[in-house]
């Protein structure tokens, strides 16, 4: 198998995770307001309400609306989770529930970067491969990146809400190439989804690879 001038990675699900689970933080932060939901329900319904969502992208959004789009993104897809377990009522103000919780995750604190990542990476820079990122995430990627030890890695970050594209349309990954002025054919792509990642990249002429958390979710 021939070297690749550049390999991209998924991010969500494939560098790292939620430690406990979307429903257990949901879970937690919901109860110091004074709402009480079972973890597991809040986590079947999330993604019930996840896989319904439009996708995380603005095309006709400028640059400086893009964080407030996001925000409120989260916030319809967050607010139909807890409809759906019968829990919204309860609170007081949602608003603030949601403030505290959108700022949760851009800290270290919920995530963990899975056992595997940090050996790969550094060995590929090793390679010197160039790494890049292409995620159906937000502008919080960055910053998060960050905190978690990873930016170090990587030379370009390609996330759907900036792009105005998400995976797998094909668009995502060709804006990715550009920026490494790379064919297709030299590139390869990592991510958890059949979908978005292994098809969505496959599609676009880069070789694919489908990396399997279902343990881990």
């Amino acid at each position: 198998m021939s070297k690749p001038k550049v390999i991209f990675l998924d991010a969500v699900g494939t560098l790292f995770g939620v430690k406990e689970g979307v429903g257990q933080v949901y879970s937690e932060i919901a109860s110091d307001f004074g709402v009480e939901v079972a973890p597991k329900d809040l986590n079947s319904a999330f993604y019930q309400c996840f896989q319904q969502s439009p996708p995380l992208t603005f095309p006709d959004a400028g640059i400086l609306d893009i964080p407030e789009k996001e925000y409120y993104w989260w916030y319809d897809l967050v607010k139909a989770t807890f409809d759906q377990t019968g829990t919204l009522s309860q609170f007081d103000d949602f608003g603030a529930f949601f403030q505290q919780l959108y700022a949760y995750f851009t800290t270290a604190d919920p995530w963990v970067v899975y056992p595997d990542i940090l050996p790969s990476l550094e060995k590929w820079r090793r390679d010197r491969i160039e790494l890049g990122i292409i995620s159906n995430f937000d502008s919080r990627l960055h910053g998060l990146l960050t905190a978690l030890g990873l930016d170090k890695f990587f030379t370009s970050i390609t996330i759907s809400s900036a792009a105005g594209a998400a995976k797998p349309e094909i668009k995502i990954f060709e804006i990715a190439l550009l920026k490494h002025e790379c064919n297709p054919k030299e590139a390869w792509h990592i991510g958890d989804s059949v979908e978005n990642d292994y098809k969505g990249a496959k599609a676009a002429g880069l070789r694919s690879f489908l990396l399997d958390r279902s343990h881990k979710k």
